[in-house]
């Protein structure tokens, strides 16, 4: 008994002990976290343009700095105590919907800044409490913008597009992207908003190819996917249209207009894996993207007699247009590779095919031969077409929507996740794909490499990577 009272009168005095050290925490005032976040008012920019930050902090003051990510990173622009603006609520559909958070800073783009890619980055700093926690603490938050030319063209006749769809479509600030795996309560989101601390790809899949390309002395200007959609002109000014990386996330518009520059004699070409695999509808003037993906028959325009804009697979039977319509190949004949389960145990290498085609010019490749494995190119989410072989060779059978005139150079086995792919109604259960590299002419020549991580070749200094792309490069922006 005595014990049991002891050890009430012990917890008691504890729970005393902590509200009399509560309240006197309060008293001599305990420092908020201190935070920053911020986003553009438009990731698309033109030199002249009023490039606008709303920001959203617990510091005072913050600083900011402003740098272009090329062959190297140059600062261009520095400025310190800008005033924060204070620290404002996350509306509870900010991922749909945006943040609606006031602008703390604005300035115009200097005419003497290059098109490309800029980091911005925010910073604040403070000595913690005034009587306790007198820590000296920072937080750091970075967003970005992309910059097109002032003169289309002039520097270049290569247009890097920028895959901010699929960016936006991978960030879940707020709870919420077009994914469930990371989703606040393991829930998908189908609509996602730019008006919001944005979560970039950049470093891994663009930015090998800026690297390697200004290294070498090639020019590319730059544009974001949204661009492709609105400002249409600006294909008008170039021979060649580069996809690099992860260009998951299409709109129709996109599309409509990249499949006319082609049929103008323009040439593309896709570095890239899993590339325009799913329809989106730009909302809001671009500023937000809507995707029902697996959802399909949820989507407003489900409901109707007209599924052309049906946000869902390219290459869904009720939308009827496959991918491989554009870009030669698609994921349903493709899928992973070193990723997802999937041939976990693969070389991410090519197998060459036809090792006297133009893009190989240079590389010494045979047939069979293989090239890629070190750094994996072949790897991630991978596109395909169907494929049928002859005196082992493959050749494209066109009954998926793959141009008639798409030839096979290369190719690496890839299969779609069973757990991935069965929402499908159409799916082939158990088929194996492959990651296909290939070229065809129709009005302009357009190459794809059929997998995501082409650019990470480049980046490890592979020598074939290296010629291939810059065979297609060189032919396709003359």
């Amino acid at each position: 008994m005595y014990q049991q009272a002891f050890g009430k009168q012990n917890v008691l005095s504890s729970v005393m002990c902590l509200c009399i050290g509560a309240s006197a925490l309060a008293q001599v005032e305990v420092p908020l976290g201190l935070s920053i976040e911020g986003y553009p008012d438009s990731q698309s920019l033109a030199p002249g343009d009023e490039f606008a930050l709303h920001t959203s902090t617990t510091a005072g003051e913050y600083s900011l700095e402003i740098a272009r990510l090329g062959a190297e990173r140059t600062v261009v622009f520095q400025k310190t105590k800008i005033p924060g603006g204070g620290y404002h609520t996350i509306p509870e559909n900010a991922s749909s919907q945006g943040c609606h958070w006031p602008v703390s800073f604005r300035m115009p783009v200097p005419a003497v800044w290059p098109s490309g890619y800029y980091q911005v980055t925010l910073r604040v700093a403070d000595s913690g409490g005034k009587f306790v926690a007198r820590n000296k603490r920072t937080a750091e938050a970075d967003t970005f913008f992309v910059l097109r030319p002032a003169d289309p063209g002039k520097q270049s006749k290569v247009l890097l597009q920028i895959a901010t769809n699929t960016y936006n479509a991978y960030t879940n600030w707020g709870g919420s992207s077009l994914y469930a795996y990371h989703g606040r309560a393991s829930l998908q989101g189908n609509r996602v908003s730019f008006q919001r601390p944005q979560s970039s790809q950049f470093s891994n899949w663009e930015h090998p190819m800026v690297q390697w390309a200004e290294r070498n002395g090639i020019p590319f200007d730059y544009a974001t996917n949204l661009d492709l959609e609105m400002r249409p002109e600006l294909l008008n000014s170039y021979k060649l249209v580069l996809s690099v990386g992860h260009d998951e996330y299409w709109s129709a518009g996109m599309r409509d207009n990249v499949e006319a520059f082609i049929g103008r004699g323009g040439n593309v070409a896709f570095f890239s894996g899993n590339t325009c695999c799913w329809q989106v509808r730009p909302e809001e003037n671009g500023r937000a993207l809507t995707c029902w993906k697996q959802s399909f028959n949820s989507d407003p325009v489900f409901k109707t007699d007209d599924h052309r804009h049906l946000s869902t697979l390219w290459s869904h039977h009720l939308v009827n247009r496959p991918e491989n319509q554009l870009t030669g190949v698609g994921f349903l004949f493709g899928g992973y590779h070193l990723s997802h389960g999937e041939f976990m145990d693969g070389k991410g290498a090519f197998v060459v095919h036809r090792p006297n085609h133009w893009i190989f010019a240079g590389t010494e490749l045979k047939r069979d031969g293989e090239f890629g494995a070190k750094h994996t190119i072949v790897g991630y989410e991978c596109d395909g077409c169907e494929l049928e072989w002859k005196e082992g060779l493959p050749y494209a059978t066109h009954r998926d929507g793959t141009p008639e005139t798409f030839e096979v150079l290369a190719t690496c086995p890839a299969r779609w996740a069973a757990d991935d792919c069965e929402w499908y109604e159409r799916w082939e259960r158990g088929r194996t794909g492959a990651a296909c590299l290939g070229v065809y002419t129709r009005g302009g020549t357009v190459f794809t490499c059929g997998s995501t991580d082409w650019a990470h070749g480049l980046r490890g200094g592979d020598e074939i990577t290296e010629r291939i792309t810059k065979n297609v490069i060189e032919k396709l922006s003359h």
